[in-house]
């Protein structure tokens, strides 16, 4: 995991809603866009051609600016590069999106990077910010807009992997193409996988020399998703050793030499009155990001469930995703009348039943083991120092 050398902070709305940005550049080249209407249908070129004297362009040419956190951007969000200066902040370079929720993409609605800081890998540093949301989000790819005189970001977009999708021809005049500033829309993919074959996948114990590759998967897997950062690699270091640990139905799924997932059990109890029942839990299930949507996770859940029921144990009670873990047969705790530890119920606090009937028999509370909320910040910080772990960031699908 290749770390930034740029501090990028989150830019709260309530501070930099209405920023502006001061978009300037200078071209020496500019796309030309050659539309023609032929009797089969339309001929579009786009042939790059160099300009007589350059062009340049700046923010006090437009009416409306560019600024952070606009109206209609309702769900933006903002990471920047920021310097006091004279004991206030200043904006160095920043970069802003937004989903569109219908067709699941990611916009990057702004990009900037102050003169200074430009062709040092700022650019490139916050253009990672997107990526990484998009694959935390699932989001299906980034579009965005330039223009097709702005010759320098097209060739930084093409780097980072942008396409051209499309272009409109009269989105700031009607005079565009022969202003030579015709808005461009770029698109960049994720790279998607099919689902995993069964028989490339290996799912079995996890061995001693397993254990650094198993926390460091981990930590790939929920780095940043639910927290700036992520605990769950110190849980799993941790877990070994706890006496509610039950290593005979964890497993690790391998491909190749490389560890791509891995799913562990603990014992866990519903308590009922002066009644108390052993049922299982299990967590953290994590897949590489890489490896994630092949199908890794099912067969995980697959072969353990399966292993637990012949072993005799009745249900399992999880806290997990409420959109993932109903597709393979759990339901939230409210069917069996089992709450929290302090009573509560909520969609993400799931549950299946292993012998029909066990948990709606008995309800009850759950607790787990100790171990879960065991896991000071000290502790993780100094845990997460053996690891090449990326920067922390704040991103707007995080629990808090």
């Amino acid at each position: 995991m290749q770390k930034n050398c740029f501090p990028i902070v989150h830019l709260p709305k309530e501070q930099w809603e209405g920023a502006v940005i001061p978009m300037r550049y200078t071209t020496e080249e500019y796309y030309d866009v050659k539309v023609e209407r032929e009797e089969r249908g339309y001929r579009v070129e786009f042939p790059k051609y160099r300009l007589d004297m350059p062009i340049s362009h700046y923010p006090e040419e437009h009416d409306f600016p560019d600024k952070l956190y606009q109206p209609h951007w309702e769900k933006a969000y903002a990471w920047g590069i920021v310097e006091e200066k004279d004991g206030r902040p200043e904006l160095l370079a920043c970069i802003e999106t937004c989903p569109e929720e219908w067709s699941n993409r990611l916009m990057v609605t702004e990009l900037w990077v102050h003169e200074k800081l430009r062709r040092q890998g700022a650019a490139h540093a916050l253009m990672a910010i997107a990526k990484e949301q998009a694959v935390l989000e699932h989001r299906r790819a980034i579009i965005l807009e330039t223009q097709s005189c702005n010759a320098g970001a097209i060739s930084f977009y093409q780097k980072e992997g942008f396409e051209l999708i499309g272009f409109d021809s009269c989105c700031y005049s009607n005079h565009d193409p022969e202003r030579k500033e015709v808005r461009l829309d770029m698109g960049y993919f994720p790279e998607g996988r099919k689902k995993t074959a069964k028989g490339t996948v290996v799912i079995r114990k996890e061995e001693e020399p397993d254990f650094y590759r198993t926390e460091e998967m981990t930590l790939r897997a929920f780095w940043n998703k639910h927290h700036p950062g992520c605990n769950e690699h110190l849980l799993v270091h941790k877990l070994r050793d706890s006496r509610d640990y039950l290593p005979e139905l964890s497993r690790v799924a391998v491909v190749g030499d490389e560890i791509v997932g891995a799913i562990f059990y603990s014992k866990a109890l519903l308590k009922k009155d002066d009644k108390v029942k052993e049922i299982l839990t299990f967590g953290p299930l994590c897949v590489a990001p890489k490896w994630q949507g092949c199908g890794i996770g099912g067969m995980l859940l697959d072969e353990t469930l399966k292993a637990a029921k012949e072993a005799g144990y009745e249900g399992v009670v999880i806290f997990g995703e409420p959109d993932y873990y109903p597709l393979h047969g759990f339901v939230t705790c409210d069917h069996f009348g089992i709450t929290t530890a302090d009573g509560k119920n909520f969609d993400a606090f799931l549950g299946m039943e292993l012998v029909e009937g066990a948990l709606k028999a008995f309800g009850g509370r759950f607790y787990e083991s100790d171990v879960f909320e065991n896991l000071s910040e000290e502790e993780n910080e100094r845990f997460t120092e053996l690891f090449d772990a990326p920067p922390k960031q704040k991103f707007p699908e995080q629990w808090d």
